[in-house]
This record gives structure tokens, sequence and C-alpha cells, in this order.
């Protein structure tokens, strides 16, 4: 008889589910199951889960799966999704303390409602503290590490740790964050006394969204980053991309730097795009596009 992976994992007070669907928490709809997922109760049972796994078992860490895109095979070994308690927000004076679970839009929420600047850049952004942080997530003229001050994290061996900004490189889209720290909480950085309306600049970022965004449709954002000194959408347009298709994937007429999913597209339908439009845009501009799109698991 042969052992089910679960069967050599730590016994937690979270979850712990076999084979988890993870297309419908995925924003594109697509993607294979878990092997087995995990949500941890709270940070002491992350930590003692870590501590305690086989060292032969993937570990992957995912947030609200925005700008993901899981591949048809699905995610072998354990997927570790941070639940309710890492999403507690706290206001003090002008620092703002966040789990890592937390959507952007809601902090970006939170702190609009407290007259608190800085952060309004983040309403409408899909994905949550944790992940933006490791992206280096921003539009608008602002990135999240601008106003971070510190964070912390749990190492995959299960230890916890402390970070302040200078501690990180932060770069355009890519942070130095090291792949075996899980972000747990950051604290921001906010302003109480901003000379603009702060409601008023956020139903701004909100309708230039809705006027330049397909929001109405399945997406995981901008699917590649923007070259140096280029826009990666006017190098896509220019190649002929707008409109393509591949199965039930397609380049959004409304931003052509965004993949959507037209209502049965796979995983594969969507990579295969990408990479198809990555060829047409070195065949006509000799630039080479960088998936901005986390691309995991078995084709």
């Amino acid at each position: 008889m042969t052992l089910s992976i679960i069967d050599s994992l730590p016994v937690v007070r979270g979850v712990l589910e076999e084979n988890a669907l993870l297309s419908k928490k995925s924003w594109f709809g697509v993607g294979g199951p878990a092997e087995i997922l995990f949500i941890p109760e709270d940070i002491d049972d992350l930590v003692f889960f870590l501590r305690n796994v086989p060292d032969n078992i993937n570990i992957t860490i995912l947030g609200a799966i925005s700008n993901v895109l899981i591949r048809d095979g699905g995610i072998e070994g354990v997927v570790i999704l941070l639940g309710e308690q890492f999403k507690k927000i706290y206001v003090e004076d002008e620092i703002i303390e966040v789990g890592a679970a937390v959507n952007c839009t809601r902090l970006a929420t939170v702190a609009v409602d407290a007259e608190l600047g800085n952060l309004e850049f983040l309403m409408g952004l899909p994905g949550t503290i944790g992940g933006a942080l490791k992206m280096n997530a921003g539009c608008y003229g602002s990135e999240i590490s601008d106003f971070l001050v510190e964070f912390e994290a749990v190492t995959t061996s299960g230890h916890i740790k402390w970070f302040t900004k200078k501690d990180i490189k932060f770069e355009y889209r890519h942070s130095g964050i090291p792949d075996d720290l899980i972000v747990t909480r950051a604290w921001f950085k906010v302003n109480s006394n901003v000379n603009y309306s702060i409601l008023k600049k956020v139903n701004s970022i909100v309708e230039k969204r809705k006027a330049s965004q397909p929001l109405n449709k399945r997406s995981c954002g901008s699917t590649f980053k923007n070259p140096t000194g280029k826009k990666a959408w006017e190098l896509i347009e220019k190649a002929g991309g707008r409109g393509m298709r591949i199965g039930g994937a397609m380049v959004s007429d409304k931003h052509c730097n965004f993949i959507v999913n037209e209502g049965n597209a796979t995983a594969n339908d969507i990579e295969t795009l990408g990479e198809k439009i990555a060829q047409k845009v070195l065949e006509t501009s000799g630039i080479q596009l960088e998936w901005e799109i986390v691309r995991l698991g078995r084709r």
C-alpha cells in the first residue's frame, strides 16, 4: 500500500486538503490542483508545519493567485495559502500594520477611510500584500516599496525574521526578498497631512482602470513587464498582437498587454498565446519581453 503525501505531514490546527482545486481561486480561472493545500491557523501553526515537514516535499507559497498562471498539470507538493489570521489591519498614527494575506484594494480602502495618503495607487490591484511585496507591485508612478518600513517573514525552515526596507533591494517589478521567505506581516508609512483630496485621487485611479483595462474579463493583469523605456502594450500592438487568440485565450482588445480567458481557456492556451506574442514582438522589435505573470506547475 502506497502512503499518500499527506500521511507524512505534521498534524496541524489549520486546513490540510488533498487534490485541492486552485482554478476556482485563480483570477484566470484555470489550472490543475494542488497535491496538498495547507491553510495555517496562525503564524505558530505555520512555523510548526515548516519545522516538521519532510525536507523532500516541495513547498509553494500563493496569495490571491492574481498574478500567477497555474499550469494544467497542477502543483506538486504542498501549496500554502495564508488564511484569516493573516488578513488583519491595524492603524497607529502614520503607520499601518498589515497581514500578508490582506488584499491590496482592501488596504487602500482602509487608508482612504482613515484619510491617510500614500497608498491610493493600490486601489484596484487584485493581489495580496505579501505577493505585492515579492514582486514590488506598482502603478501610476508608485511602488509598494516606496512606503515600506519593515516586514515580518517566516523561512521555509520555520524561523521568524524581520527586515527593514534597507535590508532588501527593490527594483521595477522585482524585489530581493529570497524565495525561502514567506511574508506574514508588513508595516507601511502613511501620511495624515496631504495637500490633495485622497478620495478624489482614488476615484481618478478607479476611473482610469475602468477605461483602460478589461475588468469584466478573467485575467491576471499585465502579462509582460515594460522593457526599459518602452511600453509592452505598444510593442504588442505594433507586432499585430491585439485580438490574437489561441483556444479560449485572447489578447484583450481593450489593453493588449492583458491576456483574458474568454470562458473556456486552459492554462496551456494562455501560456502558448503569451509565448507566441513574445515571439512576434522579438521578430518585429528585436526586444525580448519578460513575463510579469508567474507561471507555476506542470504543463
